[in-house]
C-alpha cells in the first residue's frame, strides 16, 4: 500500500508530498503520479516512487494505482477539461481497488453555484457513483491566488475586483496541503466531506490596507462593475472565457460564498491557518 498523490509536480501536489515527508511518512511509501518524469527528478532523488501517467491518456493510468492505495486526486488545472480527466482517474482507481480516494474540490460542494464549481460538483458525484471510499476536501481560496500576482497591484497602486464588500476566508496552499496529508495518513476520514477555509475572512479593502501597511505605500481597493472588470482582464490579454470565470468568482465572493469559516482546516492540521498578513509578508520577500 502506498499513499499516491496525483499532479505531484504542481504547486499543491508538491506541498502535499513535502507535508507527508515532514510528518514522517517514509519516502518509499509515497508514490507521485506525474506526466513528466524529468520534472519530478527532485522527488525521485528523495526516493519517492514515480508513476508516470497522464489524465488525458486513460490507458496510462492503468499502472498508476494499486489495490489498497490511499489516493489523493489533485483536481486538474484545465478548466473545461476536468470532467473527462477526473473520470479517467476515478475509473482507474476503481479498477485497481484503492482503499481511499480523496479529492480536492471547492468550498460549498453541491451548494456552490458559480462557474468554477461546476466541474468539481460533477466530479464529486462521479466519485460517489463509483462506490469508492472517499474523502472530499472542499478547498476554499488559496491566499496565493492574490499574493502571487502582486506586480500589477504594486505597479498601479490598486487592488481591483468586482466583489463589493464580500469576504474571502483564504488560507495558504501549505495549509491545504497539510490537511490533505492528514486525511490520507489518518483514520476516521472515509466517506466524509470537509469544508476547508481560513480561520479569518477578509475583505479586499482589508487586503489593500495590509499591502499598504507592509509596503509603506498607498494601495487602494477599486471596486468596479463586472463589465469593467471583464474589460480590464481581457485588455490585459486574458482569454475571454477565463476572464469571465474570474469575474464570476468575484460575484460569488460578493454573495458571501467564499467567506465560510468552518474551522475544519485548522482542526485537520492541528494549528491555526496562516494569517493573511503572513502570506503578504512572504510574497513581498520573494
Amino acid at each position: 500500500m502506498s499513499i499516491v498523490v496525483t499532479g505531484a509536480t504542481g504547486h499543491l501536489g508538491r506541498l502535499v508530498i513535502e507535508s507527508l515527508l515532514a510528518t514522517g511518512v517514509p519516502a518509499d511509501g509515497i508514490a507521485a503520479v506525474v506526466r513528466n518524469e524529468e520534472k519530478a527528478s527532485a522527488l525521485a532523488a528523495r526516493s519517492v516512487e514515480l508513476r508516470v501517467a497522464d489524465y488525458d491518456r486513460p490507458e496510462t493510468l492503468a499502472t498508476a494505482f494499486r489495490a489498497g492505495d490511499r489516493v489523493l486526486l489533485v483536481s486538474a488545472n484545465e478548466v473545461g477539461r476536468r470532467v473527462p480527466q477526473h473520470t479517467a482517474v476515478i475509473d482507474a482507481a476503481k479498477t485497481a481497488g484503492v482503499a481511499q480516494l480523496a479529492y480536492t474540490g471547492i468550498l460549498g460542494g453541491p451548494e456552490a453555484d458559480f462557474q468554477l464549481a461546476a466541474e468539481h460538483k460533477v466530479t464529486e458525484q462521479l466519485i460517489l457513483d463509483s462506490g469508492l471510499p472517499y474523502t472530499f476536501l472542499r478547498n476554499g481560496w488559496y491566499t496565493e491566488n492574490y499574493t502571487e500576482n502582486l506586480g500589477p497591484v504594486l505597479e498601479h497602486g490598486a487592488v481591483v475586483a468586482n466583489a463589493g464588500e464580500g469576504l474571502v476566508a483564504s488560507a495558504s496552499r501549505a495549509d491545504y496541503a497539510a490537511a490533505a496529508a492528514a486525511v490520507v495518513t489518518g483514520e476516521g476520514h472515509l466517506n466524509t466531506a470537509y469544508e476547508l477555509s481560513g480561520d479569518t475572512a477578509w475583505s479586499f479593502g482589508a487586503y489593500a490596507a495590509e499591502l499598504s501597511r507592509q509596503t509603506g505605500r498607498t494601495i487602494a481597493y477599486n471596486d468596479v462593475t463586472p463589465e469593467a472588470r471583464l474589460e480590464i482582464l481581457t485588455g490585459a490579454g486574458l482569454p475571454a472565457p477565463l476572464a469571465e470565470v474570474f469575474v464570476d468568482v468575484d460575484n460569488a465572493i460578493g454573495r458571501g460564498l467564499l467567506a465560510r469559516t468552518t474551522g475544519d482546516l485548522a482542526r485537520l492540521i492541528g494549528r491555526p491557518t496562516t494569517p493573511l498578513a503572513d502570506s503578504v509578508a512572504e510574497a513581498l520577500k520573494a
